[in-house]
């Protein structure tokens, strides 16, 4: 969907963090089947391990060349997005030293102050296009500061400062919206897009009803079930007290998991299709779950319990604790077993 929403702009894959927690090995070739050929890592641990998952793949690496890392960079084959002049520099010499063309990306920063050639690297390196002598470049980049914001006005300002600066560089290839960048419009689109956050069934238009298809349920067994009396107190701190006799269970998941401690009296949960309240304070291994809407027979020990479902969940959820749905995903914990589904009817 999101390849076809970018019109003939390449759709490549961001699979950093693990494939946003999710598990690279799995999903890297998932993706390569469904067409990816691009992917983007972050450091080079996460570009190595994708040659060994999808070997053909071009695989970028976004945090760049560090010093020091020409020989490992090119002997992977992996394509440093280059983030300043000294890095060009560098990776430029390694080509002209070992005698054939490098692979490469040129970030330049448009407004997020945070990786990229400012705008005055940028008229430094048009003044000097022999720093490019040896790279083959795949393409121009910039990142969107605000692109869930449809309506931000720095979207519109990154997007001309981003045609003023490329076009001081020879004519490249270019690449500018993530996940919520495909949304704003053709005019955003260029030759290749990143999605990263939509491909894992998060919003990429939080104005809006979410477009993409959920990916994760996140599941655990009731492990416990008890009755409290009305003024008895639930956790640590007594944090919940019931005020009518309530029928509490526990699962085994916890801020040790990814399960954020502020989702404490927060979260919520299902059991069928009844939804139900966190109650208490998340603990490092475990919640506990008011499940006295949910008839006895239905909530036993064993009994499965879902805490992210649906396409709204993740980022209700998130809301809810106070953060993004990104930071959810990525830190769902080493404990949880993953199951992979694959399919029209996953």
């Amino acid at each position: 969907m999101l390849r076809d929403r970018a019109g003939g702009a390449t759709c490549a894959g961001m699979v950093k963090a693990n494939a946003y927690g999710l598990g690279v090995r799995r999903v890297a070739p998932a993706l390569w089947q469904a067409g990816c050929r691009n992917f983007f890592t972050a450091n080079m641990d996460g570009a190595v391990m994708l040659r060994t998952l999808v070997p053909q793949a071009r695989v970028h690496v976004l945090n760049g060349l560090l010093e020091g890392g020409e020989e490992d960079m090119a002997t992977h084959g992996v394509i440093p997005v280059l983030n300043d002049l000294g890095q060009i520099e560098r990776w430029s010499a390694w080509a002209r030293r070992s005698g054939r063309e490098l692979p490469a990306a040129i970030h330049i920063d448009t407004g997020m102050n945070r990786l990229g050639l400012p705008p005055y690297e940028v008229e430094a390196l048009a003044a000097r296009p022999e720093l490019l002598q040896g790279l083959d470049i795949a393409h121009v980049m910039s990142h969107l500061a605000c692109a869930d914001e449809a309506d931000h006005p720095m979207n519109r300002r990154q997007l001309d400062l981003f045609n003023r600066l490329r076009a001081m560089l020879p004519a490249l290839p270019a690449s500018l919206a993530n996940s919520s960048g495909i949304f704003l419009g053709r005019d955003y689109h260029f030759d290749m897009v990143r999605p990263g956050y939509a491909v894992y069934g998060g919003n990429p238009t939080p104005e809006a009803a979410n477009p993409m298809a959920p990916v994760v349920t996140l599941r655990a067994r009731i492990i416990q079930v008890r009755e409290v009396g009305a003024g008895e107190s639930v956790g640590y701190g007594g944090h919940f007290t019931a005020q009518r006799p309530t029928r509490v269970a526990t699962i085994p998941v916890g801020y040790a998991d990814g399960y954020l401690r502020s989702l404490s009296g927060q979260g919520s949960a299902r059991i069928g299709e009844i939804e139900i309240p966190v109650i208490g304070r998340v603990s490092m291994d475990l919640v506990t779950l008011d499940i006295s809407a949910v008839p006895d027979d239905k909530a036993v020990v064993g009994t499965w319990v879902e805490l992210i479902w649906g396409s709204k969940m993740l980022d209700e959820l998130a809301r809810r604790a106070g953060t993004i749905g990104y930071e959810l995903l990525t830190a769902l914990g080493g404990r949880y077993p993953r199951v992979y589904r694959s399919g029209e009817n996953a």
